[in-house]
């Protein structure tokens, strides 16, 4: 059995069984199984890929940036990342906050006094709200004082500041290296040893994961199960429009958005580029976490996607933080049905405050830990609704979170075929240099 199909059973017995067993919560035997057996295993499974990303973010995105600089086409590849990352995210959100005011889901909202209520969820998300700082501090903090400080950290907040330091030190070394290469021309051409020991680093990350996924149908299941179990379906009753909404606008994204890009951009059959994705996709939607499965990525586009290295590298290191096309949309949806839940009526000129901060929190969401919520608690408070409405959607929120994630994942891959195409280089063969397969 092929892995993605692996993979899908175990998503999908996670869901019925979880959803079945939720009705027999409370009963000994279930929860000792769930909290004994079934958590520690998606735990496990998680931080065996967790313990490797760092590592495997510095080192990707410096031999990307290396071999960029040492090519002179970094500006080049830089900037074409950071258009089509705003090209795709501005259409992300003005999908979702065209649907919410073509819909208008909230209006009327009914049964919202049965949904259960996570007070310390929501005064977390808001302590995490109030923890933001003001622009021109993360402006500076983006540049991090202690590197190693911000490795420790990098998976509460601060991967941003650590891929700044990547990104740097990888320019860097391309500078030093070429340098050292037109001193020594005389002397027999040898391969620099930095280069070559990152090189081994990224392979040894990717040899962890491999082993992690050997947990992988197993661990999906258990993670999927634990979701299930705890939320239940009813809740999607109550929330069923909001919530088809956000993913009726993460598939128009999908579908339509990104299918053209390829097709214009790339000159890619969008149908055959996501069946080449498709065990990406099921990674992504059951671990709900783009750090998770940034290793999973960097391999698709090595060996089946067949995108330069050094180009795939940068895009999707980077874009696994600062292209998120379907928090972006979700954020832009979430604020507007609150909007309609709790009556505010927002202007012309509020709906574009709030497009534009979904771009931006889409693009990065440096200077707020937590991740999204927190800058929709943010986005709320200015436009005096209620910050309480987030309690309404946290029950929501985990399955959300996975088609977003899914969503993510996936434009970082579509910009990475956009970029490579883009500046001129073929679908690589399995270059022989850094291949991490």
């Amino acid at each position: 059995m092929k892995v993605h199909t692996r993979l899908l059973l175990g998503l999908v017995l996670g869901v019925l069984l979880g959803g079945w067993m939720h009705g027999f919560a409370g009963e000994a035997w279930i929860e000792t199984l769930n909290t004994s057996v079934l958590q520690p295993i998606g735990q496990i499974f998680l931080r065996l890929i967790f313990m490797v990303v760092v590592p495997l973010v510095f080192s990707a995105l410096v031999l990307g940036v290396y071999e960029l600089g040492k090519g002179h086409s970094l500006g080049k590849v830089a900037a074409r990342t950071v258009f089509f990352t705003v090209i795709a995210t501005t259409l992300s959100v003005l999908i979702g906050v065209t649907l919410v005011n073509l819909v208008r889901p909230g209006v009327g909202l009914q049964g919202l006094e049965s949904l259960p209520k996570d007070v310390s969820a929501v005064q977390k998300i808001e302590s995490h709200a109030q923890a933001a700082k003001p622009f021109a501090q993360t402006l500076v903090e983006l540049v991090p004082k202690n590197p190693i400080d911000s490795a420790v950290r990098a998976l509460e907040g601060e991967m941003i500041s650590l891929m700044v330091f990547a990104l740097i030190f990888g320019f860097a070394m391309s500078i030093v290296l070429r340098r050292e290469a037109a001193e020594s021309a005389s002397e027999v051409e040898r391969e620099p040893v930095l280069p070559r020991l990152l090189d081994q680093v990224l392979r040894t990350c990717m040899e962890v994961i491999h082993f992690a996924m050997r947990l992988a149908p197993v661990a999906v299941f258990a993670i999927v199960f634990n979701t299930a179990f705890k939320l239940g379906l009813d809740v999607f009753k109550t929330l069923f429009v909001y919530v088809a909404i956000v993913v009726i606008g993460l598939l128009i994204q999908q579908f339509v958005v990104y299918s053209f890009l390829l097709k214009a951009f790339a000159r890619r059959s969008p149908l055959e580029f996501f069946r080449q994705c498709r065990e990406v996709y099921l990674y992504a939607f059951s671990t709900a976490s783009s750090n998770a499965t940034l290793p999973r990525a960097l391999e698709l586009a090595d060996v089946q996607l067949r995108l330069p290295s050094r180009i795939s590298r940068f895009v999707l290191t980077v874009g696994s933080t600062a292209n998120q096309n379907g928090t972006a949309l979700f954020e832009g949806v979430t604020v507007l049905f609150l909007a309609q839940v709790y009556g505010v009526d927002l202007s012309l000129a509020q709906q574009v405050q709030v497009v534009v901060m979904s771009i931006l929190a889409g693009i990065g969401t440096a200077g707020v830990p937590g991740g999204s919520l927190p800058l929709i608690m943010i986005l709320l408070t200015s436009l005096g609704i209620p910050a309480e409405g987030l309690g309404l959607i946290l029950g929501v929120d985990r399955f959300l979170d996975m088609c977003r994630t899914t969503l993510n994942v996936s434009g970082d891959l579509v910009l990475a075929a956009i970029v490579s195409h883009q500046s001129g280089v073929e679908f690589s063969s399995m270059e022989s240099d850094h291949n991490i397969s």
